[in-house]
């Protein structure tokens, strides 16, 4: 029984730090005014040219999320600065 309990304890604090991060990473992608951004479609443009395919993409607390396919097919989230396009951090 106890080590159902650690388990489950493990999986909860694992669940708890990817939601964390996966606002953002847990920080804003820029400083700069929304009015500097790129759309949404500018950004999956540069992000497909890297080789990735978008399947859905948002802004989110001043960053680009970008649920993505990578060349090797795995399922990658991309955070991306949206004033340039540039991948700050991915899941």
């Amino acid at each position: 029984m106890r080590k159902i309990t650690i388990i489950a304890a493990t999986a909860a604090l694992l669940a708890a730090a990817a939601t964390a991060h996966a606002g953002s990473l847990g920080r804003p992608c820029t400083a700069a005014p929304q009015t500097s951004w790129l759309s949404i479609e500018q950004l999956q443009s540069k992000i497909e040219a890297q080789g990735y395919k978008v399947q859905k993409a948002k802004l989110k607390n001043a960053c680009g999320e970008l649920y993505t396919i990578d060349k090797s097919g795995s399922r990658v989230e991309l955070f991306v600065d949206p004033t340039s396009g540039r991948i700050v951090g991915q899941l």
